[in-house]
């Protein structure tokens, strides 16, 4: 604990030159005499630290002293600088920041200045406008599982609602969008689980060794793949939407969004016309419903006449005194 705060003590005097004690103090969250301590003990292990006395002094390096970080260019220096999304989740959040200081204080100075330029102009926040990140109770647990190679015992709660009991071995962690998610391989195949749908966990106890051809990027990418061709299983409906439903498609994902860019044709009547895939006709006619009478489905038959049950229910509706 000690050499980990000696150690931040020099990257923050060699990052940004003269401090006061009592700066550092509140920098590393330790009382001042501690920061006075820290600062004998490096004096005596040979670090060039001297103290100015007075309302402008402070701690600070002699001229020239640094550690050093070859190899690394300024490019590279910086993207490490915008990393860390879920960092938080899994509890690494002081690591990382810990790691940032460790390398900005290595950095050459113009490196150092660029990086530093990414933090001040550029802040990713990932989760999407109008969806708070998820917090899955069990995600420090399951975090756990993966880096130390422990099997787990989990209820899970499939898509459409039913729980089932499952002994898996946890082999990666992927966050999706603000979504946890982990890779795992039961009883006969790797699949990937929502945490947030984990109702019950428990660690057995049991190790497992992790298969030395599996790589999480690879999986995740096949994984996904074959995901949107299940999801999209239902065919295609064609669609006619007015400007104010073209301008709102967006709300409906990538894929419709993709549809819309590769398949639009124009109508004489200021709307386009779109094929869409669908997951079934069930999930078209609600997603389909938002738009009102700005969206028409002109096929399949099946879900046009679906369409027009609901805005007869609706006229309905609204008809009543």
């Amino acid at each position: 604990m000690r050499a980990s705060r000696l150690l931040s003590t020099l990257l923050l005097l060699q990052t940004r030159g003269r401090l006061t004690a009592q700066q550092i103090a509140d920098e590393l969250e330790v009382s001042v005499r501690t920061v006075y301590r820290d600062i004998d003990a490096l004096s005596a292990s040979g670090v060039p630290v001297y103290a100015d006395r007075g309302p402008a002094g402070g701690f600070a390096l002699l001229d020239g002293y640094r550690t050093s970080l070859t190899g690394l260019t300024a490019d590279e220096a910086s993207a490490l600088f915008l990393a860390g999304s879920g960092a938080t989740d899994l509890g690494l959040g002081p690591t990382l920041d810990a790691a940032r200081l460790k390398l900005l204080a290595a950095l050459p100075a113009e490196q150092r200045t660029t990086a530093g330029r990414i933090q001040e102009r550029v802040h990713v926040d990932a989760p999407g406008w109008f969806r708070d990140p998820e917090a899955p109770p069990h995600l420090d647990t399951v975090a756990t599982a993966v880096w130390e190679q422990r099997k787990i015992r989990v209820l899970y709660r499939k898509w459409d609602g039913v729980a089932v009991e499952r002994e898996l071995a946890p082999l990666g962690l992927v966050l999706k969008g603000t979504a946890w998610y982990v890779v795992a391989t039961g009883r006969s195949r790797t699949n990937a689980y929502r945490i947030s749908r984990i109702s019950t966990l428990a660690l057995t106890g049991e190790h497992f060794t992790r298969p030395s051809d599996f790589e999480l990027r690879r999986y995740w990418l096949e994984f996904s793949d074959r995901l949107q061709e299940t999801l999209y299983s239902g065919g295609s409906a064609t669609v006619r939407l007015s400007p104010r439903a073209v301008s709102l498609w967006f709300l409906l994902g990538p894929v419709a969004g993709r549809a819309l860019r590769e398949s639009a044709v124009d109508l004489d009547d200021g709307r386009v016309q779109v094929e869409v895939p669908i997951e079934s006709l069930e999930h078209a006619r609600v997603d389909f419903a938002r738009f009102g009478a700005d969206l028409e489905v002109v096929a399949p038959d099946e879900l046009r006449a679906l369409m027009r049950a609901d805005a007869a229910a609706l006229v309905r509706l609204y008809s009543a005194s």
